[in-house]
């Protein structure tokens, strides 16, 4: 059974920086793309940065020099590191793995961005 499992929400000032992690089993990671995604309250989901099986990262003009999506192989985790966090940032953050017609999707975790 194909599980994605994110942690590292949390409330923060702006200006300061969170990591999140994306923990994945029951999938060949290696193989998938990988994604954030976020949902605000009251907007739609979008893409916040992906990674290809390739290395090869996107992100979101928002974001873009603020936040750095990487991926660990060995350890089936990709990661989304958010500096500079503003208060728009504020959303339920989901982690995605896609392979051909194979999508799932985790649970969230929330991050805050409020002083």
């Amino acid at each position: 059974q194909v599980q994605l499992v994110e942690s590292g929400g949390a409330m923060v000032q702006p200006g300061g920086s969170l990591r999140l992690s994306c923990a994945t089993s029951g999938m060949f990671f290696s193989l998938y793309d990988m994604s954030w995604y976020r949902q605000a309250p009251g907007k739609q989901r979008e893409l916040v940065a992906s990674i290809t099986t390739g290395g090869t990262t996107n992100y979101a003009d928002s974001v873009k020099g603020r936040f750095t999506i990487s991926r660990d192989n060995a350890k089936y985790t990709v990661y989304l590191q958010m500096n500079s966090l503003k208060p728009e940032d504020t959303a339920v953050y989901y982690c995605n793995a896609e392979l051909a017609r194979q999508d799932y999707w985790g649970k969230g975790t929330l991050v805050t961005v409020s002083s």
